[in-house]
């Protein structure tokens, strides 16, 4: 058994059941990929376009595709026609571009609504409150060809224990409470995707049922200069 499935099969044997496993391949080669694929992972998930486009072309079509990282508009056409769940959308803008996108090629594109929930200016996404007035609007009963099925939050990068779990248990509150509002047809809240490498176990303990693992699942990551 190579490390990689060694790696794989020690996570999944750590998750609850309800909790689906993204493995974010960015930067890795085919290969590793391939050996994940063969271990039975079949969702990846993707921060450049083109790099997922290349990765689609080449390996099996009955991988899932996640776009994980921050969405430039222009590059949602690249993508419309495989991608089976968008993380990071954090503007209505480019809701309506990946409607638009989706609509060319018939299909139905799901969604997740990316929260601030992290202190880091760095870091992107939509307030509760911008979140709740995209969910509210008159606007989005007309994108047909998306489908917001919960919401994404990164969270602070730090040591601090009770500052990760205040900001995954707000957001977690947060999506219950959004969970029993009537919301449009467009709309069916199922998934929060909260946690990566180093604090999934803990955005799990607070409702976390998509994690994002990386570095755990292929090593560390070689970044071209």
């Amino acid at each position: 058994m190579s490390i990689i499935a060694e790696n794989l099969l020690k996570i999944k044997q750590s998750l609850p059941e309800d909790v689906t496993l993204v493995a974010v391949s960015k930067t890795k080669p085919v290969s590793d990929l391939q050996e994940a694929y063969t271990a039975g992972q079949r969702v990846f998930g993707e921060n450049k376009i083109q790099e997922m486009v290349d990765k689609y072309d080449t390996l099996p079509k009955d991988i899932k595709w996640h776009m994980i990282g921050h969405l430039q508009r222009n590059k949602v056409k690249y993508m419309a026609h495989f991608v089976d769940l968008i993380h990071g959308v954090d503007k209505f803008s480019t809701l309506k571009e990946i409607n638009k996108q989706a609509k060319k090629h018939q299909r139905v594109i799901n969604c997740l609504l990316q929260a601030k929930i992290a202190k880091e200016e760095t870091k992107f996404g939509l307030s509760f409150h911008e979140i709740e007035n995209i969910l509210s609007s008159e606007e989005i009963k007309k994108l047909e060809n998306i489908k917001i099925v919960g919401f994404m939050g990164m969270a602070t990068f730090t040591d601090n224990k009770q500052q990760l779990q205040d900001e995954f248990s707000s957001l977690k509150n947060f999506f219950n409470q959004q969970k029993t509002k009537s919301i449009t047809t467009n709309c069916e809240l199922q998934i929060l995707s909260m946690g990566m490498s180093g604090d999934y176990s803990l955005a799990i303990e607070n409702g976390s049922t998509m994690i994002r693992v990386g570095s755990y699942i292929f090593g560390h990551r070689n970044y071209n200069p």
